[in-house]
């Protein structure tokens, strides 16, 4: 006979067993994309998002005859006059670029090469990227409500284009017990974020509960959690080991109220979902998220993703969650075959490539062979 020690560990463990295999089962009965070869030379400059820069990068390697990635954002221009090539793409444009970003993108685009920028911080920066849109010929972005602003001030093209995970990296593992825990969430204590753990403090507070990342000391609440909060930057790949290892990772979207945690002083509203909604999903665990306009457009919230309104719907639901395994691993299943089907950044990287060549009648090189 079990004590009631080792009856949890053997169910603890006959259920990571059982996510294991359906996991398996899913990545294997997945089949690869097979992805067109277009003849362009890519440069590619970064912003810093390592993963999200690393999926771009990823992906164009596949598709593209070329490939060239600036090192040093002082060095735009120089790389692309030496290079001439068919597009200079760059992710984001913010935070780290230098002061004379934008003088080296009109001499790019004055070597009649194109320049494409996607945003990824909509609209949380949007007294910057105002500014720096229509020094580019195509401006992606992948929050609908920031759409009319561009285009207002864009003589180029303006595109809503969804964010996407790197796949290779943000996937099932194996979880360790070091991480494992019943509540997670990985994310700056933006206000907002703080009011809502503020209010299920209490809640969770005899639950196993991971909270990492910076600005958590604003909790009124901070000893409920103890040692829960892990302040501090998170590297990515301690979080993707925290996100296989939680049953449950909540996903709130910071606040698009102008202030100290934005420079979204255009007011430009959050409607669409964060590239942590496609991460966590990618790694097999269930997802409780916020609800944004086009989140039903990716996931199909109570089948593939939860969703919560209200602290008090939160409360709930982890509640009930954590105690329905086969519920809630069932959705989490879903959510990662909707992901590796859809919402990979080969599929994005993919759409846009059209998209531009198409629009900017661009000769787009592409032969009839397929490529992996």
């Amino acid at each position: 006979m079990y004590d009631n020690g080792k009856e949890a560990g053997y169910k603890e463990g006959w259920e990571h067993g059982r996510r294991d295999g359906a996991c398996k089962a899913i990545l294997e009965s997945t089949p690869l994309q097979q992805f067109p070869q277009y003849h362009l030379r890519v440069l590619y400059v970064p912003q810093g998002f390592e993963a999200i820069d690393t999926g771009i990068i990823g992906a164009l390697r596949t598709m593209v005859t070329e490939l060239h990635v600036v090192d040093d954002l002082n060095r735009m221009y120089e790389m692309a006059s030496l290079l001439r090539p068919d597009l200079v793409v760059v992710l984001n444009g913010l935070h780290i670029f230098p002061a004379n970003h934008l003088e080296q993108i009109d001499a790019i685009r004055a070597l009649h090469i194109k320049t494409v920028i996607w945003f990824v911080d909509d609209p949380y920066s949007s007294e910057d990227s105002i500014r720096i849109a229509p020094h580019y010929d195509i401006v992606l972005t992948h929050e609908l409500g920031a759409i009319a602003a561009y285009q207002e001030v864009c003589g180029g093209q303006v595109h809503y284009m969804p964010l996407a995970v790197h796949h290779e990296w943000f996937k099932p593992t194996t979880i360790e017990n070091q991480y494992t825990n019943d509540v997670c969430f990985i994310g700056q204590g933006f206000w907002n974020r703080i009011e809502l753990f503020d209010a299920i403090a209490p809640s969770l507070s005899s639950r196993r509960v991971i909270i990492c990342g910076g600005l958590w000391d604003r909790l009124k609440n901070y000893d409920l959690y103890g040692d829960a909060i892990r302040p501090g930057w998170m590297p990515v790949q301690e979080t993707i080991r925290y996100y296989n290892s939680a049953k449950i990772v909540v996903n709130l979207h910071r606040t698009t109220e102008p202030g100290s945690d934005n420079r979204n002083t255009l007011k430009l509203p959050g409607l669409s979902i964060n590239p942590r909604t496609y991460e966590i999903s990618a790694c097999a665990t269930l997802q409780m998220v916020d609800i944004r306009e086009d989140l039903s457009q990716y996931y199909k919230p109570g089948v593939e993703i939860e969703t919560f309104a209200s602290p008090s719907e939160l409360e709930s639901k982890i509640a009930y969650y954590l105690e329905h395994e086969d519920e809630r691993r069932t959705i989490a299943l879903r959510g990662l075959k909707r992901t590796l089907q859809n919402h990979t950044f080969s599929l994005r990287v993919r759409e846009w490539l059209n998209l531009i060549m198409k629009q900017e009648g661009m000769p787009n090189g592409k032969d009839n062979k397929e490529s992996n």
